[in-house]
């Protein structure tokens, strides 16, 4: 089993290798992306018109469900102030 799995790891690792592009020989001229063989391709699509409807959905929209109102669960301390001097006296 062992076997089997290096020949096909070996395999895979020599496949990557053998895909790769030869690098350019002249220097870096052309594009390397236009169909390899340096030469611009360029498309013209002003003579095309493309006519059609607009495709809705039948039905009535559904929203989505409000986020309930809660009470603020900060309640500010009126006598905070007076604590902690009763607090600093104790010590």
């Amino acid at each position: 089993m062992r076997r089997i799995i290096s020949i096909a790891i070996v395999l895979v690792a020599s496949a990557g290798i053998a895909a790769a592009q030869p690098a350019d020989k002249k220097g870096g001229g052309g594009d390397k992306n236009a169909g390899g063989n340096g030469k611009v391709k360029v498309y013209d699509f002003s003579g095309d018109t493309i006519e059609g409807d607009l495709i809705k959905p039948e039905g009535s929209t559904v929203d989505a469900r409000d986020f309930a109102k809660h009470a603020s669960l900060i309640h500010i301390r009126t006598n905070f102030i007076n604590e902690i001097i009763k607090s600093a006296e104790d010590l």
